[in-house]
């Protein structure tokens, strides 16, 4: 995976750059010997590795502003980081950049029970939001498998999902406002606690943006009160295609549920292993199935899904008779990223999004590009929305096995792409699809996304090679007026 080469100009400051960073952030709060850089060499994606030029974690939104500011006025690039347990590389460090450490930005600064809202710093845990406010009976709704972990800033940059987001939305859908400090460490605010924004939709354009237009250091999100009833379904099924049929058909019903799972023969198995769900082993798929509201609309829904199931060839049912069952189901599934580490030395954990009645179809091909490309898959993903996390198990000591892996995972997202799905569901691109996308956008496509990038970064200093194949000139995405060949404004230093 190539990044762009580094700047010869940036290094040669170094020293100086880091004499200015001590002046922002004083104490401990500038990490500069190789030992101590090694923690942020990588993120959640660990096949790819880099040290950072220099890693700064500020305290204060002054700081964060005057970091900015100053690599701004240097001509460095800044790399933002929350927990690093992006998926995607977003968070990979550059040789030549800044890595910006997020990490003491971690109170919850407010809850607001009337509007039914919390401010929180971006250093926050998903799970950290939840916990603030169960004691009044209130939740977020987003919950990643790696909840107690992934923060809510890294969550906002990828737009990230879980288990619950087929009836209750990603991140985007469950945030009202962020404060970030852009690239000259101007603070701007976007929407607030109020339900919608007036003007263009900023905030949409923010969640999802990977590090590339800003930092966030403040985020107002949804508090949704905890459903009076929640039960779970394990469905089995003799094959992947009739799991997958089943899937269609419970939202083709109008049957939204809380969360539905699916999980291949492999992870199913890792999974009981590690957690002892009670999962069945002798099923080729699962379904997990979660139905929730007043306990009249659930044992209703109950019974329509478990005809459903029966119809598309369920060989064996099991509803939850209690809220510790139901959330040791839950439990195997949100273990089944580490349950599968047991039984590969290395795995890509690949993500992409197809529409539901494609999901037999994918997971026949799927297994076909398995047996072309001599690899093994293990599939765990969220089924009701279509998003699908294979894991393609590969060991990185035998010669060529990543590069094997990588070729596989591509052919999956290429697939994604030809039936009708997109490269990412909640991942976000980072450098792991990055080469990918002329496959899904054409030129025009990509050069709009730029001229974005453009507005609010004009000298590509943020997250410079995430996302984009290859990033053009601001100038000649036309952010800039070029009149018979000479640039306005000659005197001004460009890149």
């Amino acid at each position: 995976m190539l990044m762009p080469a580094p700047d010869p100009k940036i290094l040669a400051q170094r020293e100086a750059l880091i004499a200015d960073l001590r002046r922002i952030v004083p104490g401990e709060g500038v990490i500069v010997d190789e030992r101590s850089l090694r923690a942020y060499e990588c993120d959640g994606l660990t096949a790819y590795r880099q040290l950072p030029l220099v890693a700064v974690l500020p305290s204060t939104i002054e700081q964060v502003s005057a970091v900015l500011k100053l690599c701004y006025e240097r001509g460095v690039n800044v790399v933002p980081r929350g927990a690093g347990t992006s998926l995607s590389g977003g968070a990979l460090p550059l040789a030549d950049g800044v890595l910006l450490g997020m990490g003491k930005f971690n109170k919850v600064l407010e809850v607001d029970w009337d509007n039914r809202c919390a401010v929180v710093q971006p250093g926050v845990t998903n799970l950290g939001i939840t916990r603030a406010v169960e004691h009044r009976g209130f939740y977020y709704a987003p919950d990643p498998s790696s909840q107690i972990a992934c923060t809510i800033g890294g969550n906002v940059a990828e737009n990230s999902g879980g288990v619950h987001s087929l009836k209750y939305g990603l991140t985007t859908n469950n945030i009202l406002g962020v404060q970030m400090v852009l690239i000259t460490g101007e603070v701007i605010r976007l929407g607030g606690k109020h339900l919608d924004a007036e003007g263009y939709d900023l905030l949409g354009i923010v969640c999802g943006s990977e590090g590339l237009l800003g930092v966030v250091t403040e985020v107002t999100v949804r508090i949704l009160p905890k459903p009076t009833t929640q039960r779970a379904v394990l469905a089995g099924f003799a094959t992947s295609e009739a799991a997958g049929d089943c899937v269609a058909k419970v939202i083709a019903a109008g049957i939204i549920p809380g969360g539905m799972e699916m999980m291949d023969r492999p992870a199913i198995h890792a999974a009981e292993d590690f957690v002892h769900a009670g999962y069945p082993r002798d099923v080729e798929a699962l379904l997990i199935i979660e139905l929730d509201g007043p306990p009249a609309e659930v044992d209703d829904l109950l019974s329509r899904v478990d005809l459903i199931a029966r119809g598309c060839g369920a060989v064996s049912l099991r509803v939850s008779e209690s809220e510790e069952e139901r959330l040791r189901f839950w439990a195997g599934r949100k273990a089944a990223f580490p349950a599968v580490g047991r039984i590969s030395p290395d795995y890509l954990c690949m993500d992409g999004t197809i529409p539901r009645k494609k999901l037999p179809e994918v997971l026949t091909r799927m297994a076909q590009l398995s047996e072309r490309h001599g690899l093994r898959v293990a599939n765990v993903f969220h089924a009701g929305d279509g998003n699908l996390h294979p894991l393609i198990l590969y060991d990185a000591n035998n010669p060529g096995e990543l590069e094997k892996a990588e070729e596989f995972g591509a052919d999956i997202l290429r697939l994604c792409v030809e039936v009708g799905g997109v490269l990412t569901g909640e991942h976000g691109v980072g450098v792991e699809k990055r080469d990918l996308m002329p496959a899904m956008f054409n030129e025009a496509d990509l050069a709009q996304q730029e001229r974005v990038k453009c507005a609010f970064d004009p000298d590509h200093r943020l997250n410079p090679g995430k996302v984009f194949p290859s990033l053009h000139r601001c100038a000649d995405m036309g952010a800039m007026h070029v009149s018979r060949g000479k640039l306005a404004f000659p005197d001004i230093p460009r890149f």
